[in-house]
């Protein structure tokens, strides 16, 4: 290869990687250097320039000039002695090819850190290009792509799934998928198993945030600041529960969400292929905000435990299944979302039939046997969260206290 063909070919890399040319070329140069001290058998550092406008490669010996420093024992100062071979050229082609690809491909990744490393959480919408049992390749944009791993954590625990149960992908579908991590290509951490051959942009379709910004899509109003996603808890392909705010006194959070007729959900629902989408009304006062969270069951009594961030709900008997759900998804999203340990009561067997209907009550000391629990206090102030026998104050492991 002549020597302006290496540089027109570097040229061309460069363009098509979308990489620095000099920075390709300073990295080229480091590693010939390396290549041509082993060649050559020299005793010294070699340092190796390429003419930028040429091509031509000059091989320099690093002989060190007067005496080592005393304290490191290297030297500070070298003499530059030409050693550059008759066949440079033949012998730069043939490391070139390898050598080139692989500064390419670091520098490449290096491209893509300094681009998107500021870009974690961002919604992108990309085209599935391949996949495996282990993880779906998607192109973000010509010459960038992600990876979507979907593991089997129970085999490799140190890998994850970032993909719904429900969904399946084929070739040129588009995805919205979320940006959760840039690998850095300098960074001294572990690295992952084949790391250097995946893509360096790691996308989820399970994290939390994904419906955040499909919302900031489709609503103006939380895009614009008006309403505020508070919380949000899901269980990826199944169900998800949004608590959303109004930060505008006239404004219906959740009917702003929800859109004339569901539009505006539905799209979010779409998106997500069918995963159901709750959207409730956050609420500063936990009683209320747990009843929310709760829906669509319908509430009778939420009683707190501000202490033990404890929530005991009360609900009509015929509404108990739907307050817990299915396999107990209801009260389980309920509580992830409103940070609360929700205790679900049926009225019947709370006692409390004789007690206002829908009322929340949300003060600690109205926690008494009205509602057919223990009344028995341990030294620490807290009352036992048992339900008091029959005919008793007390349930059977404080039936002793009985007056």
């Amino acid at each position: 290869m002549a020597t302006s063909e290496l540089i027109e070919a570097l040229q061309q890399l460069a363009h098509e990687r979308k990489v620095d040319e000099f920075y390709l070329i300073e990295r080229l140069e480091a590693s010939l250097a390396r290549s041509y001290q082993h060649i050559l058998d020299l005793e010294w550092d070699a340092r190796v320039t390429i003419d930028r406008q040429t091509g031509h490669i000059y091989v320099y010996e690093l002989v060190p000039v007067g005496e080592p420093d005393p304290e490191t024992g290297e030297y500070t100062e070298f003499e530059e002695r030409d050693v550059t071979p008759a066949d440079v050229s033949r012998i730069a082609a043939q490391n070139a090819k390898g050598v080139i690809a692989s500064i390419v491909r670091e520098a490449g990744r290096q491209s893509i850190y300094e681009e998107f490393s500021g870009r974690v959480g961002d919604l992108v919408t990309g085209t599935v290009l391949q996949g495996t049992s282990d993880f779906t390749i998607i192109k973000i944009r010509e010459g960038v792509e992600a990876e979507l791993p979907h593991y089997d954590v129970k085999r490799t625990a140190t890998e994850r799934n970032e993909r719904p149960a429900n969904e399946h992908y084929r070739h040129n579908q588009r995805l919205k998928v979320l940006i959760i991590e840039v690998r850095d290509p300098n960074s001294d951490a572990p690295r992952m198993r084949g790391e250097q051959a995946r893509p360096s942009i790691v996308v989820s379709r399970t994290h939390p945030d994904l419906i955040r910004r499909l919302f900031e899509i489709e609503v103006p109003e939380i895009y614009d600041g008006m309403v505020d996603i508070k919380s949000i808890a899901r269980e990826p392909g199944a169900r998800s529960k949004v608590a959303v705010a109004s930060r505008e006194a006239n404004l219906d959070p959740v009917g702003a969400c929800v859109g004339p007729k569901g539009s505006r959900v539905r799209m979010v629902v779409e998106e997500l292929r069918n995963e159901r989408v709750d959207v409730i009304q956050w609420d500063e006062n936990p009683a209320v905000y747990v009843a929310n969270a709760l829906s669509p069951a319908k509430v009778s009594h939420v009683l707190i435990d501000e202490a033990n961030h404890y929530a005991t709900v009360v609900v009509p008997d015929d509404q108990l299944s739907l307050a817990i759900g299915k396999e107990g998804q209801n009260a389980r999203l309920a509580a992830r979302l409103t940070g609360w340990h929700i205790d679900i009561k049926s009225a019947s067997f709370a006692g409390s039939a004789a007690a206002p209907k829908n009322v929340l009550i949300d003060e600690e000391e109205d926690f008494d046997d009205d509602f057919g629990f223990c009344v028995y206090e341990g030294d620490d102030g807290n009352r036992c969260r048992n339900h008091a026998r029959p005919g008793s104050r007390y349930c059977g492991i404080h039936a002793d206290f009985e007056d």
